[in-house]
């Protein structure tokens, strides 16, 4: 039995600077709080076909489901935090501005 569909965000790596980044609208942001949660499951398929094609500017495309919750958009999965924190090993990147 297929899983039903979780509200996602779409997130990917910059092409130049690597960084992880999330789609809002046409644009890729870089924090995840900013990026736009897609509850529609068609929907997500589509605007995920787009992003992929924007290989001039990002690599490895995909869906993360999230939780929605009055104090903003967490991960569902351990490896998205890791990848919405930045690196782990000392603070630099989005742990600076933290």
């Amino acid at each position: 039995m297929p899983k039903s569909f979780q509200p996602s965000v779409i997130t990917a790596n910059a092409l130049i600077e690597g960084d992880v980044v999330y789609l809002k609208g046409d644009t890729w942001v870089r924090n995840l709080a900013d990026a736009e949660v897609l509850s529609d499951e068609a929907d997500a398929e589509i605007r995920l076909l787009e992003a992929s094609a924007r290989a001039a500017e990002v690599v490895g495309v995909y869906l993360s489901p999230v939780d929605t919750a009055q104090d903003g958009i967490r991960t569902t999965h351990f490896r998205e935090a890791f990848r919405a924190t930045g690196p782990s090993n000392y603070n630099h990147g989005k742990q600076e501005h933290a």
